[in-house]
């Protein structure tokens, strides 16, 4: 009889093994220990999440320098009440809508890192976004950061918790095997992706044979120990699922229903340490006020929930939740009450060992370029902290060379 720990491991093993495809050798030896038992070496390790803010966040009335005169200057129409605004320094606040995170930092378990970004910053969406995802200013990437980061983490596995018709992120692009894409736990039942329709068809028909016994006993073995387990057990997955209770409530969000999946999966300890999931939208050029103070709830209301539900279920002090966007916006709000494409933004990290409190100075409004807030954090630096830091890798492999680590963690990992 399985218990409920050693029948999710399975089933996460097995759709992960298909979902690569059945180049037995390599498969094999890269993913069939995908998952580790939570009482075994790495079972119980550090957990990173990454929630990506798709469109470029405008850092500046995230994190809001009220007392710069500049500020009401250059954000006449998008200037933030005063008395609304989360003060966290004597003179940098956040946005009203973020009263989750004023709570994380009243509570030790959230880092606002100011000022972060990249030299010779790009203007495009797809630039941009692929040198946040890579670490690299390669031109051209085909492997990302935690792809490259889980060569290190042997054992390990990943999840993309994604929204509906969600590509994979290139940031996981170069793992040992392919990281799945779930939008429900009930994503378990098999996915048999494949390049084309002839391979769809001959990992069914592989399948269809393990079933009926007439493949080789070899294959067959293999296919016993894993994929028709998924096949055997998805009911049984479903109720488990249904039976999650958060410890506190998750808001109705598509943001905070995603991190309430990767709750159950960090709760399900299937062995997983790398999570990632993103939310939409903070491409704001016109009318930003309403939209950016309803993205920002959603964020932190949702990553508030995900975070306290966390603490109380004992795993506080393995979670670091760690946001980026692909760039802030333009400190001068445009003719449509929006803003556009900038440089310089703030990061935030939550979990119960950051280094809670402002990191580094918010960006001179006095001092742009061209226009946008200049950076004085490369974010290869705070990648640098959680990697070597956090989850115990490598970030000179991972990143290519070296980098000063932010100081955004409290303590080395151990």
């Amino acid at each position: 009889m399985w218990s409920r720990r050693e029948f999710l491991r399975s089933c996460v093993a097995s759709s992960s093994l298909v979902a690569v495809g059945l180049s037995i050798p390599r498969f094999l030896s890269r993913t069939a220990a995908a998952t580790l038992p939570a009482d075994k070496s790495g079972g119980k390790d550090t957990l990173l999440v990454v929630v990506q803010l798709t469109g470029g966040n405008d850092g500046l009335n995230t994190v809001v320098p009220f007392k710069d005169p500049l500020y009401a200057k250059y954000r006449q129409a998008l200037r933030l009440p005063l008395p609304q605004l989360h003060k966290i320094e004597d003179d940098v606040a956040l946005h009203p809508s973020l009263k989750g995170f004023a709570e994380l930092l009243d509570d030790g378990a959230l880092c606002v890192v100011q000022g972060v970004g990249y030299p010779n910053p790009s203007q495009s969406h797809f630039r941009s976004m692929d040198i946040w995802h890579a670490g690299s200013m390669a031109e051209n990437p085909s492997e990302g950061w935690l792809g490259k980061t889980l060569r290190q983490l042997s054992g390990s596995q990943a999840f993309h918790i994604a929204q509906e018709n969600e590509e994979a992120p290139l940031a996981l692009s170069g793992s040992p095997g392919r990281v799945p894409s779930l939008t429900r736990l009930e994503d378990f039942r098999l996915h048999m992706r494949a390049a084309h329709r002839g391979d769809l068809l001959a990992q069914r028909k592989v399948l269809q044979q393990a079933s009926a016994g007439t493949s080789s006993p070899g294959l067959l073995d293999f296919i016993q120990r894993t994929a028709t387990q998924t096949y055997a057990q998805v009911q049984r997955l479903q109720e488990l699922a249904q039976s999650y209770e958060p410890r506190v409530p998750y808001p109705a969000s598509g943001l905070a229903q995603r991190l309430k999946l990767v709750a159950q999966l960090i709760d399900a300890e299937v062995g997983a340490r790398i999570f990632y999931v993103s939310l939409d939208g903070f491409d704001t050029h016109a009318e930003q006020l309403a939209t950016h103070g309803r993205l920002l709830q959603e964020l932190s209301d949702a990553v508030t929930a995900f975070f306290k539900d966390m603490s109380a279920r004992g795993h506080r002090d393995r979670i670091v939740l760690m946001t980026f966007s692909e760039f802030g916006r333009r400190v001068a709000e445009n003719g449509s009450k929006g803003t556009d494409h900038g440089a310089a933004a703030p990061m935030f990290l939550v979990g119960g060992r950051v280094h809670a409190g402002v990191v580094g100075n918010h960006p001179s409004l006095a001092d742009l370029d061209m226009g946008n807030l200049k950076h004085h954090t490369d974010f290869r630096q705070v990648y640098a902290a959680v990697l070597d830091q956090w989850l115990g890798v490598s970030s000179r492999q991972v990143l290519g060379s070296a980098f000063r680590q932010a100081p955004v963690l409290q303590t080395r990992a151990t």
